[in-house]
C-alpha cells in the first residue's frame, strides 16, 4: 500500500510545514520508499532473537579504581592567583543571605 499525495499533505498539515505541489510529489514516493524499509526490518525482527544494545560483547575498560597519594597542597596552590585557609579564592557570586 504506497502512500499518497494527499497522506503527505494530511501529514504536513499536522506537523504544519508549507509543502509545494512539487514537494509533496517528491515525497511522497519518497516516504513510501522509507516505510517500505521499516516494514522489512519488521518483516525480519523475530521473537526468538533476544534484544541488543551493541553488535559486539562490551567489556569494562576503565582501570580499577585504587587510592594513590595524590599532588600535595601547596604544589596544587603554587599557581593560583590566590590563596585563603589553604584553598583556592574565588570570588563571590552569592550573597551570604541567598
Amino acid at each position: 500500500m504506497a502512500i499518497t499525495r494527499d497522506e503527505v499533505a494530511h501529514l504536513a498539515r499536522l506537523s504544519r510545514l508549507a509543502l509545494s505541489d512539487e514537494e509533496l510529489d517528491t515525497l511522497a514516493p519518497q516516504l513510501d520508499v522509507i516505510i517500505g524499509a521499516v516494514a522489512r526490518v519488521a518483516e525480519v525482527a523475530a521473537g526468538d532473537i533476544p534484544p541488543t544494545t551493541h553488535a559486539v560483547p562490551l567489556t569494562n575498560v576503565f582501570r580499577a579504581d585504587i587510592t594513590r597519594p595524590s599532588l600535595p597542597r601547596t604544589d596544587a596552590l603554587a599557581g593560583a592567583p590566590a590563596v585563603e585557609d589553604g584553598r583556592f579564592r574565588v570570588p563571590r557570586i552569592l550573597d551570604m543571605d541567598e
